[in-house]
């Protein structure tokens, strides 16, 4: 079998030498089925001069640990069969050393099953909260916004507010072609990643109006997640992170009423109205982008709003918040790793609600998911529990190098190149 080589870096001081060290794995896809071989082997740009320290995960929990000491600068690490579904992770490291490097690989991941059942009422949950969010008189405020200099006279941009239901409004910006044409274009939103004052969670008028100019035009919504304002000082968003959105994703996880993302859900929902109200919508394209928790209001878009027609997801959040009722490690935020203090009747009554697990069952939408197989904050197995309960087309890209960040340095361009670029592709294909 072709082994591909999976290029990870890790740097130590052996010797006064710089010791370099290059895991790969005989699989690219990081993907095996049940009784198929997973070898991991590295190659060391010197003989290294003491052991090596080998941890080995299954399902986010260290199993194995031992001591390796090579006589070649190219040697196995460590190989397995698995008759059984499971997230694999191997971490290495040298004596001396704090850098740990990692490469993970997934067994039967079609296996993975949410660790929530489905409430019964969840979807007439939705709906009354739907019927009461039609049922409020939408108001709309928006206010002119200057694009970059490339898109001026082509495209127009503004900063819009809408009401809703709960503690906030919805804040946004929104794009479109100058002088586009009724029922001619898309809808693409994109929702922001977890946080408040990092300019990742913040919407920006250059990638709005760039997301308008995607495919052959679309309608583009920038929706920050929190119905903060726009285009504030730094000062504004540190405020709130310190103050009244200061770990946001722990408010009220025990009470399915108050929860903080039924607010952040609902915001979504009363965005997608308002964007179906364009007139110049084609009718039937709605596409969601998101990375993290972007990528985990994007699967609830498209479980509670059926014209959703496409989801573009990035290691995704929320998804099997359940999944330590299965004895794996849940979705970010980990809310019931992360709240031992609530008790388990509690948590199960109302987290099933806001999982993405649960939600995306009933999506009609076409999927693009990328997991990363390193990824301990959105770990594999949450992606995959989430992924094999939808009814839609999928394609999903694991990557065995990823962690929940992008990759950097030597890695960087070779992930662009296999799992960012086609990535775009299709977005730009689908958006045409």
């Amino acid at each position: 079998m072709k082994r591909f080589l999976l290029s990870l870096f890790l740097l130590t001081a052996l010797s006064g030498v710089a010791q370099q060290f290059r895991l790969n794995i005989n699989k690219e896809s990081g993907i095996y089925e049940k009784g198929e071989r997973a070898v991991v082997s590295c190659h060391a740009s010197i003989v290294p001069y003491d052991s090596l320290t080998v941890r080995v995960s299954y399902n986010n929990k260290v199993e194995k640990e031992f001591s390796l000491l090579p006589s070649t600068q190219d040697f196995i690490v460590f190989e397995q069969a698995l008759d059984s579904t499971c997230a694999v992770v191997l971490s290495l490291s040298s004596k001396g050393s704090r850098r740990i490097e990692s490469i993970g690989y997934v067994v039967s991941p079609q296996g993975f099953r949410a660790g929530y059942s489905e409430p019964a009422d969840l979807m007439s949950y939705w709906d009354n909260l739907k019927k009461q969010l039609k049922a409020l008189p939408m108001q709309v405020k928006t206010t002119a916004l200057e694009v970059p200099g490339q898109y001026q006279g082509k495209y127009t941009c503004q900063d819009v507010e809408i009401n809703c239901l709960g503690p906030a409004p919805v804040r946004a910006y929104m794009a479109k072609p100058v002088k586009a044409k009724k029922k001619s274009l898309p809808i693409i939103i994109l929702c922001r990643a977890a946080g408040v004052s990092g300019d990742w969670c913040r919407c920006q008028v250059g990638e709005c109006v760039g997301n308008a100019a995607l495919g052959n035009g679309a309608l583009s919504l920038d929706i920050n997640a929190h119905g903060m304002l726009n285009g504030q000082t730094d000062d504004y968003y540190r405020m709130l992170e310190g103050g009244m959105l200061r770990n946001y994703f722990e408010h009220n996880a025990a009470d399915r009423e108050t929860y903080y993302f039924k607010g952040m859900y609902l915001r979504l929902l009363r965005a997608i109205e308002y964007m179906t109200q364009q007139p110049e919508w084609d009718g039937k394209r709605i596409l969601v982008i998101g990375e993290s928790q972007g990528g985990g209001q994007a699967v609830a878009a498209a479980g509670l709003d059926s014209r959703v027609s496409a989801i573009v997801l990035n290691v995704p959040a929320m998804q099997d918040l359940g999944g330590a009722r299965a004895g794996r490690r849940s979705g970010w935020p980990q809310p019931i790793e992360n709240h031992p203090n609530f008790s388990a009747s509690m948590l199960d009554a109302t987290l099933p609600y806001f999982d993405g697990a649960q939600l995306i069952r009933h999506s009609k939408a076409e999927i693009y998911c990328e997991i990363g197989l390193i990824d301990t904050t959105c770990p594999p197995s949450s992606v995959w529990a989430s992924l094999n309960g939808a009814p839609g087309k999928k394609t999903v890209n694991c990557v065995p190098y990823r962690t929940h960040s992008w990759p950097s340095g030597a890695l960087r361009s070779q992930w662009e190149e296999k799992y960012l670029h086609p990535r775009e592709a299709f977005i730009n294909n689908y958006l045409k």
